[in-house]
């Protein structure tokens, strides 16, 4: 076997609490053997760490968040660059995206990856991306200015808001790009003559994190004030995730029903969100509990009765692939209640596993939180399925298997 090279992973930020998918990955390659230094585009803005960035070693590097910020270490990296074999390449790439996209954004990566090549840490011999957006932009670029090869793991936004120039582009200079829905895997393979350089491979769980729920699940009804369904949802509050949907479908279950809902997350759209619960009548019901802890996100998913998100696309195309958190939800036998949207349905079956109804469409979703909250049987077996297909289907040492094939077969060729 090959030795396993240094590998620089660029990330738009690091930590984030939104992205423990990300971070659970990297400790897996630590694990598998690599060695990684991250390459982060901004610095930290959440005040609370998951467990799984304490147990990284990998070295943190943070690039010019705004090149104003810092301009003498912007400047020092463009006159590195100018004496490097791949500066001119890089211009004549840069120019020909900057007439397609005029903006600060496209002059900041630039900026960044100058940094990146003349600062170049402990001697990376790959360059990874995490999300084919920005993220990619600056490793693409480093990757012109210095002549390291790059890969690119891409997600769910940075598909769906990149125009299509720009991942043909991508797709075409990076080695190999991994997604993780079928979606997002259909979609970039439609753009790209290299469609043998596009794989699928789903995030999956870190199931130790995860295990097995032995205790009992309530039989709650709906029916008692004393101890109303306990609805769970877990997500950042942005215009993809559908909480105003979730709100006026809560808003139409009858008046007889009890139930409570927690939401778990950061996001700027929760002042406008509690102010909409306060209109619909609801916020009585609803607890707004911020971003917390992985073992204290755990611990809602096993007191909770049902699980609630409803997914769907922004209108300027942003969209989830497919939210960690339902699989998380399903792995502790918890019923989830989602839509048609994107990986959803690679996860979670209606009638099967889940409860699966269209986007935008508060009715159907307030049927189905009723069928769930009035039926603690099919709760039982929906959740029961669920955890099944985690298991099965949705282990992380597959994708980290599967990363570590992709990347010893490019070394080898190397070799």
């Amino acid at each position: 076997m090959p030795p396993r090279r240094k590998i620089l992973v660029v990330l738009k930020g690091y930590p984030r609490l939104s992205e423990t998918f990300i971070a659970q990955e990297l400790l897996g390659l630590e694990k598998a053997g690599f060695d990684l230094t991250l390459i982060s585009m901004r610095r930290p803005t959440d005040k609370k760490r998951h467990p799984v960035h304490d147990e990284i070693r990998a070295r943190v590097v943070y690039l010019p968040e705004y090149l104003h910020e810092e301009p003498i270490r912007v400047l020092k990296g463009l006159i590195a660059g100018l004496s490097k074999p791949g500066f001119k390449a890089l211009m004549k790439r840069f120019l020909a995206d900057l007439k397609r996209d005029v903006s600060r954004n496209r002059f900041r990566r630039l900026g960044q990856a100058l940094v990146l090549g003349r600062e170049w840490p402990d001697e990376g011999e790959w360059l990874h991306a995490h999300f084919i957006h920005t993220p990619a932009s600056v490793t693409e670029y480093a990757s012109i200015l210095t002549g390291t090869p790059w890969t690119c793991s891409a997600h769910a936004k940075d598909i769906w808001t990149s125009p299509d120039w720009e991942l043909n582009e991508k797709l075409g200079s990076a080695r190999w790009t991994v997604t993780c829905t079928r979606t997002g895997y259909d979609h970039m393979r439609t753009l790209t003559s290299r469609k043998e350089a596009v794989h699928l491979s789903y995030h999956g769980l870190d199931l130790a994190r995860f295990g097995h729920f032995a205790g009992e699940r309530s039989d709650r009804t709906g029916s008692d004030p004393d101890d109303p369904a306990f609805i769970l949802s877990v997500g950042r509050a942005v215009e993809k995730k559908g909480y105003d949907v979730l709100l006026r479908a809560l808003a139409l279950l009858p008046a007889d029903l009890q139930w409570r809902m927690d939401h778990i997350g950061g996001g700027e759209e929760l002042a406008k969100l509690k102010a909409m619960a306060n209109e619909l009548g609801i916020s009585g019901r609803i607890v707004w509990k911020g971003a917390m802890a992985q073992e204290d996100v755990l611990d809602h998913y096993r007191r909770a009765d049902l699980f609630a998100l409803a997914c769907r696309i922004a209108a300027n195309g942003d969209r989830d692939g497919l939210p960690n958190v339902l699989v998380e939800a399903s792995s502790q036998r918890l019923v989830c209640l989602s839509t048609e949207v994107s990986g959803v349905p690679e996860l979670l079956k209606n009638g099967e596993n889940g409860l699966v109804v269209p986007p935008d469409d508060p009715t159907k979703l307030a049927e189905a939180l009723e069928a769930a909250i009035r039926d603690p049987a099919l709760r039982k077996r929906l959740g029961d399925a669920a955890e099944h297909q985690v298991r099965q289907y949705f282990d992380y040492h597959s994708s980290i298997r599967q990363l570590t094939g992709l990347f010893e077969a490019e070394w080898q060729k190397a070799s």
